[in-house]
C-alpha cells in the first residue's frame, strides 16, 4: 500500500534536505515533470515523486535481495560514500567508493584477476610469507598492498558480473562510465537522481537530493527498512554463495 504524504512526511523531507534540486537554469527538461515548486531559484521535487519512486525501488531491491541478485552500489563522491558502504555491509553487496576504474563492468574478467592478486598478496603477507624478502622489499609490497586496496577491497565481494548496479548522483564523470557500462551490458541501474540529471539514464530512478549526506542518507535508510521490513536477518546476501558461471 502506498505511503500517504502527511505534513509531517514533506517536514521530514524538508528537514533532511531531500526536496532540494539545483537552480532553475540547471534542471534537466526531462525532470521538469518532478518539479513542484520553486524557492529562492532553487527548484523542489514534488513529494509524490519522491515517494513513489522511492517505494518502487524499494520494492525492485527487496525482490533482488530475496533472489540473491549481486548489487554493485556506485558512490564516490564525499557526500554519498558514508551512507552508501554502510548500505552495502548491511546487504552484502561489493562498492565502488573511491574511484570507478574503467572495465569493472565490460572486462571483468582482468579485474576479477587484479582482485585475486591483491588477495593472494595479502594473504601472504598476513601468513608471513613475505618475510622472507629485505626489509625494503617487504616495505614496496605493502605500499603495494595499500594501493590495490583503495581500489579493490570494496570489490571482493564482485564474484561475477553484478546484476543490478546502484549509483548515487550520476553527474560525476566516473559515474558515467560506470552507467555506459551497465548499458552494454543491459544491466538494471538504480540511483538516485535530482533536477539536473537525466532520468533516462537509470530504468530505476530515485528522485531526491543526490549532492547532501543527511539526504543521501535518510533515502538509503528508508530503503534499508524496507528491505528488512519482514525478512530478519535472512535479507543478507550469502556472501559465500556459488557465484555464477561466467558467460
Amino acid at each position: 500500500m502506498p505511503q500517504e504524504i502527511t505534513q509531517e512526511l514533506i517536514m521530514e523531507m524538508a528537514q533532511h534536505g531531500v526536496l532540494y534540486g539545483h537552480k532553475k537554469t540547471k534542471t534537466h527538461p526531462k525532470m521538469k515533470v518532478h518539479v513542484g515548486a520553486n524557492r529562492n531559484e532553487v527548484e523542489l521535487l514534488k513529494p509524490e515523486s519522491i515517494i513513489e519512486s522511492l517505494e518502487a525501488v524499494t520494492a525492485f531491491l527487496k525482490e533482488s535481495v530475496a533472489q540473491k541478485r549481486l548489487v554493485l552500489i556506485v558512490a564516490t563522491k564525499t557526500a554519498s560514500k558514508e551512507a552508501a558502504q554502510k548500505f552495502a555491509d548491511t546487504f552484502g553487496f561489493p562498492s565502488v567508493t573511491t574511484r570507478w576504474l574503467g572495465g569493472t563492468i565490460t572486462n571483468f574478467p582482468i579485474i576479477k584477476e587484479r582482485i585475486k592478486y591483491y588477495l593472494e598478496l595479502k594473504r601472504k603477507r598476513e601468513s608471513g610469507e613475505l618475510e622472507k624478502y629485505t626489509k625494503k622489499e617487504r616495505v614496496d609490497f605493502d605500499k603495494e598492498i595499500t594501493k590495490l586496496e583503495i581500489k579493490f577491497e570494496g570489490l571482493v565481494r564482485l564474484e561475477r558480473t553484478p546484476d543490478v548496479i546502484f549509483i548515487v548522483d550520476t553527474q560525476d564523470k566516473s559515474h558515467r562510465t560506470a552507467i555506459r557500462e551497465a548499458q552494454q551490458k543491459n544491466i538494471p541501474i538504480v540511483g538516485i537522481i535530482d533536477t539536473d540529471d537525466n532520468p533516462d539514464d537509470l530504468t530505476h530512478p530515485i528522485f531526491a537530493n543526490d549532492h547532501a549526506r543527511a539526504s543521501i542518507s535518510w533515502i538509503m535508510e528508508k530503503i534499508t527498512e524496507g528491505i528488512q521490513e519482514g525478512g530478519g536477518e535472512d535479507t543478507k546476501q550469502d556472501e559465500e554463495a556459488k557465484p555464477s558461471e561466467e558467460t
